[in-house]
């Protein structure tokens, strides 16, 4: 304490709550306690001075003598406002510190006699380095605090006073009221700094230790916290958007889809139960996925959805005709059906298949069929399939386990009655996993499918009102098991009338389409058409058809582009033009009648074919050649022929030893082409006959049948196709077993109309049609 003279004053108090003022602080204060109004009144009556001391404890309203502080500050009151609420506010500068002597007697407010407390002037080296130091520290106290804004470091910094420093520095830390007091209470300047060095020292590892507490915390919960943030933020983006949080909205998801969707009992229950499984399920769960997924098929399947079937019979058949041009026996069928399905209303679906080559139009009547029914339509291509659970699914146990094809047709059809389309049956194969054509035993049998079991599904699903279609090229293929539980119904190939009519209604309009024409800048006379049916393609459907007459439009284009005033004209005469020189011979019978080589008519897969069949009778000692690629069958049926022609070489009039002196040659050109079957019987032999007797064959006859050791003609297949092959060749007589007479009604009328058929029962009634003179004796016995 300095030496000068100690001022004692008479002061009206003011007692601070949660409050302390320092010397040449500005702050304001809300007064509310009556005894300090009456005190603030007081001091603005006389010069405005007033004793501001701080109440040791917060929430006492009437503090008495012990309950308040002795050290307080000498304020003077600058401003004075009146708040609506009763309040008033005042603004307070401090001005020194003082110390309470004695309490006045006065009941409105608090009085008392102060003495001064006055700071010493120090102007040595270690208050100037205490100073320094100070400053650092609360440098430091700001970076890690936070709390102080930089710019209040820039105006502490320039305080020269040490004691106003250590006063302003206290005012700006969150101190509790009774440390602030104590610096306060320190009137020696040097003893103040250090005590506040302690202070900021203490406070700054405080907050390190904060700082490190906070790290490690932060680290420890960065992972969970983060976690469960993400999740609250997820909860909260979903809740915005309206989306039901987590498991438990998807299964409120899949239960409405349950009420919504027509179930059967059974089924209903078994969706149910998983998803019961799917809700106690953990959400991390990889099992729930695949509960998922199975409810989401079991309700994704069409149980109960049908299409209403049009039975407009009149409609059904209009729409058929204008899909396809001939296909007469399948289109008779599909109405018939839709006929009967008009009177019984529930049939079971029947299962069609359509047996023909190539390029027939099989896979698009099927779709036809489905216009015309007005019902879904859906295909899959059986071609190369060899796994069995391709058709009936792999059990829910296997990773990636999914329905098979059948299950997945019938869930993208949408409903439980379409025309199902199984392409290709006869192209499937089968190996170690399982052979598909047996687990379509129960899909392809009306008396089975109504319970049809996929592995995936597990619960029976009824196919018994699909209307099932497959399509082959050869039934010889099919399993015999599958094949007893179809209907097949043969297409056999287009006659050349009926290739001319589909590529005039339906393969050139729709090329133009394809190619950018208009009508008029592109026309085909009709008798260029027949050209490029006859000498262009050799096929019993119209694929390559259609790809002639896409060359044909192809260089139309060209044309059109490079010139487009001029139409497109073509005729017989330009069509090498356009498509190249003619790639078949037409009219393929023999020039003239020939000694030992016989027109024979042959099946494929893709049509009926005719083949020649040649024999040379050499010198030599009675061996018998036989080339060109010939099956097992096929060289039987030459011996057979040979037997029968050495049993009857007396009645035929050859020398009883023409096998000792002779080597016979029988040849079947195409040789590179594999041939089988014993449908050629008739043909070698009637060739055999004619090469040793010398009498030619007629050219314009064909044959087709298989022969006995006595002679007898026995009846073949594939004869439509065989007739249709024979009319290609422009042949206008065929010879056909006396048993194949009933399958003459298949054959198209515009075919029929054009060609003879000659019923034979016996190779004699054979040479008497086929060979030209010197008709030998007639068969006795």
């Amino acid at each position: 304490m300095g030496p000068g003279k100690i001022k004692v004053r008479r002061l009206p108090l003011l007692p601070l709550r949660g409050l302390l003022v320092y010397p040449s602080m500005v702050l304001h204060l809300d007064v509310g306690r009556e005894k300090s109004v009456k005190a603030l009144e007081r001091a603005m009556v006389d010069d405005s001075m007033i004793l501001l001391c701080s109440q040791s404890e917060i929430n006492i309203e009437e503090p008495s003598k012990e309950d308040i502080y002795r050290v307080g500050t000498i304020a003077k009151v600058r401003q004075m406002l009146k708040l609506p609420n009763g309040t008033i506010r005042v603004l307070v500068e401090g001005v020194m510190r003082a110390e309470i002597t004695e309490y006045l007697v006065n009941d409105e407010y608090y009085e008392v006699t102060a003495k001064e407390l006055h700071e010493q002037d120090h102007t040595d080296p270690e208050i100037d380095a205490l100073m320094r130091t100070v400053l650092n520290q609360f440098e430091h106290y700001i970076n890690l605090s936070k709390k102080v804004t930089p710019e209040t470091l820039a105006a502490v910094s320039d305080i020269d006073e040490p004691g106003r420093l250590a006063d302003v520095i206290c005012s700006h830390l969150s101190l509790k009221i009774k440390d602030k007091q104590e610096i306060l209470e320190t009137v020696d300047v040097r003893e103040r700094l250090e005590k506040m060095l302690n202070i900021l020292n203490n406070e700054r590892e405080v907050l390190e230790l904060e700082r490190k507490i906070s790290q490690r915390v932060k680290k420890q919960m960065e992972k969970t916290q983060k976690e469960y943030y993400l999740r609250e933020q997820m909860k909260a983006i979903q809740k915005e958007l309206g989306d039901k949080e987590g498991r438990a909205g998807e299964v409120d998801e899949l239960r409405n889809q349950l009420n919504e969707a027509q179930l059967p009992d059974r089924v209903r229950e078994k969706v149910e139960k998983e998803i019961d499984r799917l809700e106690k399920m953990p959400a991390t769960s990889a099992e729930g996925g695949v509960i998922r997924n199975y409810i989401d098929w079991l309700l994704g399947l069409p149980w109960s959805k049908r299409t209403e079937d049009d039975l407009d019979l009149a409609k059904a058949e209009q729409i058929l005709n204008e899909d396809h041009f001939g296909l007469e026996k399948p289109k008779e069928r599909v109405l018939e059906y839709l006929a009967v399905q008009k009177l019984v209303q529930k049939l079971k679906g029947p299962i069609l298949c359509l047996v023909g080559p190539p390029g027939v139009g099989k896979t698009s009547i099927a779709r036809s069929i489905a216009r015309s029914m007005g019902r879904q339509f859906i295909r899959i291509s059986l071609g190369g399939v060899r796994d069995e659970a391709e058709i009936r699914g792999h059990r829910r146990t296997y990773v990636g386990a999914m329905p098979g094809r059948i299950i997945q047709g019938m869930k993208s059809a949408g409903s439980n009655n379409p025309v199902f389309l199984l392409d290709e049956i006869d192209k499937m194969a089968m190996d170690f996993r399982g052979d598909p054509a047996s687990a379509l035993l129960e899909v392809l049998d009306p008396e089975q499918n109504s319970t049809f079991s996929d592995h995936f599904i597990e619960v029976p699903f009824d196919l018994s009102s699909v209307m099932f279609v497959t399509t082959a090229n050869a039934i010889h293929n099919i399993p015999r098991p599958l094949l007893d539980r179809m209907e097949v119904l043969y297409i056999p190939g287009y006659t050349e009338i009926e290739k001319l009519q589909i590529a005039n209604r339906y393969l050139l309009p729709k090329q133009k389409r394809d190619h950018g024409l208009q009508e008029d800048q592109l026309l085909v006379d009709e008798e260029a058409l027949m050209k490029l049916v006859r000498e262009y393609t050799r096929e019993s459907g119209v694929r390559n058809l259609e790809q002639q007459v896409a060359g044909m439009c192809r260089k139309a284009a060209k044309q059109i582009v490079s010139d487009p005033s001029t139409p497109v004209h073509i005729t017989t005469d330009n069509l090498k033009d356009y498509l190249g020189p003619a790639k078949f011979r037409y009219n393929l019978a023999e020039e003239k009648d020939q000694i030992g080589a016989v027109t024979g008519l042959a099946w494929t897969e893709v049509g009926g074919d005719t083949l020649v069949i040649e024999v040379t009778v050499m010198p030599g000692t009675g061996k018998l050649t036989l080339t060109g690629k010939l099956g097992d069958v096929m060289k039987e049926s030459a011996q057979a022929a040979f037997s029968y022609t050495r049993s009857k070489a007396a009645e035929l009039g050859i020398p009883t030893d023409f096998h000792e002196k002779n080597d016979i040659h029988i040849h079947i050109p195409e040789g590179a082409i594999p041939k089988d079957g014993p449908s050629a019987g008739i043909t070698m032999g009637t060739a055999l006959i004619s090469a040793l007797t010398n009498i030619p064959v007629s050219r314009e006859v064909a044959m087709t049948g298989e022969i006995t050791l006595r002679g007898r003609v026995l009846p073949i297949g594939g004869l439509k196709e065989k007739a249709l092959a024979a009319h290609r060749a422009g042949i206008r007589k065929v010879l056909l077993p006396q048993d194949n007479e009933k399958d003459i009604t298949d054959i198209p009328e515009s075919v029929r109309n054009e060609m003879t058929f000659i019923p034979v029962s016996h190779m004699d009634q054979v040479l008497e049609h086929a060979l030209v003179k010197n008709k030998p004796p007639a068969h006795v016995g």
